[in-house]
This record gives C-alpha cells, structure tokens and sequence, in this order.
C-alpha cells in the first residue's frame, strides 16, 4: 500500500457533478455507496448547502473523511467572510500539513454563484476551463455527457446535472440513479 493509497479496502467512489449555465449553478450526485464489489448504500447524500446556502459543495470518497472535511471547510468560510477561492486554498493547505487531516480520503467540488472548485487532500484547488466540474469514479462520463448536453441542447443548468448523472448510471458500476441535486 503506497503513501496516498493506504485504504485497505477496494473503496471506490460515485460520481458528483456540478454545471453552472445561464446563471444558474447546480450540484448533483449519485447515493451509491461500494465498498469492494458490493453495493452498501444506494441512497447516501453526497451535496450540501454550506455558509447559509450560498455555497453548495458534494464529495468523492470516504464518507466520514468528506463529513469532517464540510465542517472544515464550512469554518474556513465562515473565518474568510464566504470567500470561497480564499477558504479552499487555506483548507487545501491544512488537508496537506496537518498530521490528522492528511489522512482523509476524499474528494470536494464546492460552488458560489460565481466560481466552482476541486478541492484535494494532494494541496490542490483546481478550477475547470468551462462550465463543467466533476469527480469520483463516473467523473469523465458525467463530464462528457454533460458538455455533449450543454453545447446540443438548451436545457438548465439542473437539466443537465441530472441528465448527466442518469447517462453516467448506464456506464458506471460505481455510479446509480438515485440522484439528490441543489441549485444555487
């Protein structure tokens, strides 16, 4: 078991989206939980409303490492006045240096109404080129039928993330389609 690999279970993960259009920005995710090849769980809630719902944030990963990383994350917005670039870069910091913290097996996508971010235990905050965000497991294939969808259709923002989710259920084993979304 390598450094960034110590999980002794075959956990794998879900598939959380996020799509902003036409100024409206949306979270979903599958509730499929797998630990090795058995399905757990077909109906866990991935999304959540942070820092009186004007952020929106849903997680990759282990359940109870993604819970205690939204209480973190949700004081660092509350410490950084909702600055969410500013809050994820300071929580990405302390996931990395802090001793207890770097031990968390997760993934977060978090979202305002004006930027939208991922958020990884590596130090990393990435922010995508376009209007498309995605982790866990079915990430590529919601992220593909999502684009696919955004440039062929007119459909919303929400539309879209539940489309997305429902073409990634066909594809991925790790992925169902019991979908909870939130709207900003």
């Amino acid at each position: 078991m390598n450094e960034r690999n110590r999980n002794p279970v075959g956990w794998r993960s879900t598939t959380v989206i996020g799509v902003r259009r036409n100024n409206e920005t949306c979270i979903g995710g599958d509730g499929q939980v797998t630990l090795d090849d058995v399905v757990m769980k077909n109906s866990a809630q991935k999304i959540r409303r942070l820092y009186e719902g004007s952020v929106i944030a849903g997680f990759a990963g282990a359940s109870a490492d993604a819970m205690a990383l939204f209480d973190k994350f949700e004081v660092k917005l509350e410490e950084y006045g909702g600055n969410l670039v500013k809050s994820a870069v300071e929580l990405a910091r302390d996931w990395r240096t802090d001793k207890i913290l770097r031990r968390l097996e997760a993934l977060l996508i978090v979202m305002d109404d004006k930027k939208s971010l991922i958020i990884s235990g590596n130090g990393d905050v990435l922010e995508p080129d376009d209007e498309v965000i995605a982790i866990g497991s079915g990430g590529p294939y919601a992220t593909a039928a999502a684009r696919g969808l955004i440039k062929y259709t007119k459909l919303s923002a929400k539309e879209i993330v539940e489309n997305s989710l429902k073409i990634t259920s066909e594809i991925c084993i790790f992925t169902n389609d019991k979908i909870n979304v939130e709207t900003l």
